[in-house]
């Protein structure tokens, strides 16, 4: 039975070329603002590029937290993506400011500590035991990232329960993190060729 997702409009995100990543693995993909086919879905695209600040002011007009935070509780797939993934943090902290996330996962997003911002380019990553997203892959798999900002308070994550793939720039950071029906990505699965090809069918195939 083909599975639905729905890639969450709320004015921040590559839409279209998360939906056709995601479409690649054979689900039925919709792009919507829709609440109820939101939470109706089989599971639920969150992307996000740009400020911590703007995403979430995106999604409090559009009242989707309350949507998000319900399916993560029923148990529900969600999948987060860049500025997307960071969202689901207590906050982030940009240019001093710090902006309120979802709260669903713990810590603070914070500007990277590295001689070089942004992080940009394909790095590998160092895969958590057990990552349902990133079975099969080999060790070695190399994901494209373009970020200045992270979740590095990687002790919070494991004592939340969380499995936590890490990548470094300089200091290591929460490339992928996974807890319950919870999975967020800061890396681009639809830039990722290959790689990100299979996080999204290993995704999907979990719905």
């Amino acid at each position: 039975m083909t599975k639905s997702v729905v890639v969450l409009d709320y004015g921040s995100g590559n839409l279209r070329s998360a939906e056709r990543a995601v479409a690649r693995t054979g689900a039925s993909v919709t792009v919507t603002s829709d609440l109820d086919a939101a939470a109706a879905a089989d599971g639920l695209f969150v992307p996000g590029v740009g400020a911590f600040a703007a995403c979430m002011a995106g999604i409090d007009a559009l009242g989707a937290g309350p949507v998000i935070a319900e399916r993560v509780a029923a148990g529900r797939p969600v999948i987060g993506v860049c500025v997307g993934m960071q969202i689901f943090f207590d906050s982030g902290v940009e240019h001093g400011v710090e902006t309120k996330g979802l709260g669903l996962l713990p810590g603070v997003v914070s500007r990277l500590t590295a001689a070089r911002i942004p992080h940009m380019g394909w790095n590998t990553v160092d895969i958590a035991d057990g990552s349902a997203l990133l079975a099969g892959l080999p060790a070695e798999s190399r994901f494209y990232f373009v970020h200045s900002y992270a979740a590095s308070d990687l002790d919070a994550l494991q004592q939340a329960g969380a499995k936590v793939t890490t990548a470094s720039h300089d200091l290591p950071f929460a490339a992928v993190v996974e807890v319950g029906s919870l999975a967020v990505a800061q890396f681009h699965p639809e830039k990722s060729a290959d790689a990100g090809y299979a996080l999204l069918r290993n995704w999907v195939a979990g719905l």
